[in-house]
């Protein structure tokens, strides 16, 4: 693997920090990734829960807490590689790439969906841009898109495999029919796909892999496929500077194996987290009562919904453990102590 190239900075090692909602990745988590020399991801899903209105006004919180969550990440980081997760599928998926755009990210990375518009919401910045894809038909898809609409590639690619946490970009049977071989095989089409946009263009994108990498084996393994790196968001969890409470840590360091199982999300989507008693009563058909919207996610029905996405993941990081949604990588039960963003980072690349 070479290091990766985001504008004009270059990584000292090929590592994304992967973006985790709500309030997991903010400016602390990814200020250290870059300060070690990693690419720094924050990501914007319901970012600004913690401020004052936000019950009242979360679009406007949200759009408050992009800028000084970037902020804090500088402080930290001043010259390191720093961006945000901005998901597709959010409602005000626009106003936060802008957002985004204002405060300073060197790149966004975007997924939950098909980002179609994101060349035109950056456009006249210097603000890279990488679409998250699961198959090589959405890289197809959305590479092809941005050709004919944009006269523009991909900055980056990141691929993200079955065994992610959180939402996942397969319909729950293909899970099963994923096993790592089968999977290999995905990536180097997804590859080969970047690859040919690159040559038309006459410029080099970056793949990075993501999904169940959480030692330097994986990586090993990843680098065989050729891939261009890495990216790592499940093994950032359990580090001293991670954002989200030191119980949510915990819950990772305490799950075995058999904890972590594949969810359905309110929103119909798949997604892996660890078991607790708020799954188990979704699990078991009960429809748990929840705040006022908070206008999220686009596509969703406050009134046929069997829980509130967002209600569980800001009780997940504010440490309420048994109420809140664990979203997690496949890998998570082997968390074993609280580390140093810098030690997952030596680790991974020992």
């Amino acid at each position: 693997m070479k290091n990766l190239k985001i504008g004009d900075k270059l990584t000292k090692l090929p590592l994304i920090q992967g973006g985790m909602g709500v309030g997991v990745s903010l400016g602390r988590l990814a200020g250290s990734v870059a300060l070690e020399g990693g690419v720094g991801i924050i990501s914007t899903a319901q970012i600004g829960y913690r401020e004052a209105d936000f019950d009242q006004d979360p679009a406007a919180a949200n759009l408050r807490a992009i800028e000084s969550e970037m902020k804090k990440a500088r402080a930290i980081s001043p010259d390191g590689i720093i961006g945000y997760n901005v998901m597709t599928a959010l409602k005000e998926h626009a106003a936060h790439v802008k957002a985004a755009v204002k405060a300073g990210a060197d790149i966004i990375i975007s997924g939950a969906g098909l980002p179609t518009e994101l060349p035109e919401l950056v456009s006249g910045s210097s603000t890279k841009i990488a679409p998250i894809v699961s198959t090589n038909r959405s890289a197809q898809v959305i590479l092809k898109y941005w050709d004919k609409k944009y006269k523009r590639t991909a900055d980056l690619v990141v691929i993200e495999g079955p065994e992610a946490g959180g939402h996942l970009g397969f319909r729950r049977e293909e899970l099963a029919d994923y096993t790592q071989e089968a999977y290999a095989e995905e990536i180097r089409k997804i590859i080969a796909t970047v690859r040919s946009y690159a040559e038309k263009y006459g410029t080099e994108i970056p793949v990075v892999v993501a999904g169940g990498i959480y030692d330097s084996t994986d990586v090993k393994r990843i680098m065989e496929l050729g891939a261009d790196g890495v990216q790592v968001a499940t093994r950032f969890v359990t580090t001293v500077e991670c954002d989200a409470d030191i119980r949510y840590k915990e819950a990772y360091i305490q799950a075995s194996e058999e904890d972590i199982r594949i969810v359905k999300s309110p929103v119909g989507m798949p997604g892996r987290a660890i078991m607790n008693d708020l799954m188990r009563r979704v699990m078991s058909g009960e429809k748990i009562p929840h705040s006022p919207c908070h206008r999220c996610l686009a596509k969703c029905s406050p009134a046929e919904i069997p829980y509130c996405i967002t209600d569980g993941l800001i009780e997940a990081v504010k440490g309420n453990v048994e109420k809140g949604l664990l979203f997690c990588g496949a890998k998570a039960y082997r968390a074993e102590r609280i580390e140093t963003v810098r030690e997952v980072m030596e680790a991974l690349f020992a």
